[in-house]
């Protein structure tokens, strides 16, 4: 545990409380650090409270019986996780592991309720949030049915991707994911995705920049999924 320096002030989640609920709120968390590649929950751990990234980088993984770890979703500054556990009181349907050195709060189930039963401002963005991952989640498991390791791997790429700041033609991937990262996200293996790289790299649409990976045609990149869909 830390010492209370946090607030829950910059979260979106709680924007539209006023200052002595959050430092109500603030006072009912449990603040703690955890390190890099340091597990905050496993799956199927049956506690039920509520995860708060302060500050850092978390992300929600599935390890299988054989050791392949699949990535589902990155958390990051101000974003949250452990809200279906808070709400239905099932086993973790994930497991969250830090990427980075990171800062979280810890809400006990009963807080977490009695705030979305009690602020419906706070109800409406915790709706939002759930609708949104049903959509993610329904739009991954099309991917899955519909495209190969080559064109999910493309996907990917785009969802990963922000433009490039003077030239929104380009998209970039900053930090570079590993492939390892990659493959994980897609259901693959490395080799796949080193072989998917280097044969965009080839066709020029992929370039490779000390700290990023750069895609120079992502207009193009996006048609190609689109002719595989259909």
């Amino acid at each position: 545990m830390i010492r209370h320096l946090e607030t829950l002030a910059r979260i979106p989640l709680f924007r539209s409380l006023d200052q002595d609920a959050i430092r109500r709120l603030d006072s009912q968390c449990i603040w703690r650090r955890v390190k890099a590649e340091e597990w905050v929950i496993d799956y199927q751990d049956e506690s039920r409270d509520l995860f708060v990234v302060a500050h850092g980088h978390v992300r929600v993984m599935i390890r299988s019986i054989s050791g392949r770890d699949t990535i589902l979703r990155d958390i990051r500054d101000g974003e949250y996780f452990g809200e279906l556990a808070a709400i239905d009181g099932q086993p973790r349907s994930a497991g969250i592991v830090a990427v980075t050195d990171s800062v979280i709060a810890r809400m006990s189930p009963a807080v977490f309720r009695e705030t979305i039963h009690t602020r419906p401002e706070v109800c409406d963005q915790l709706l939002a949030l759930l609708a949104s991952q049903i959509r993610s989640l329904a739009n991954r498991v099309n991917e899955f049915n519909v495209l190969d390791v080559r064109h999910r791997i493309y996907a990917e790429l785009l969802r990963l991707s922000r433009p490039a700041l003077g030239d929104e033609r380009h998209a970039i991937l900053s930090p570079p994911p590993t492939h390892a990262e990659i493959a994980a996200r897609v259901s693959t293996h490395r080799e796949a995705v080193s072989r998917e790289l280097k044969s965009l790299e080839r066709s020029g649409i992929l370039e490779r920049r000390r700290g990023a990976l750069v895609l120079l045609k992502p207009a193009h990149l996006a048609e190609l999924i689109e002719r595989a869909r259909s």
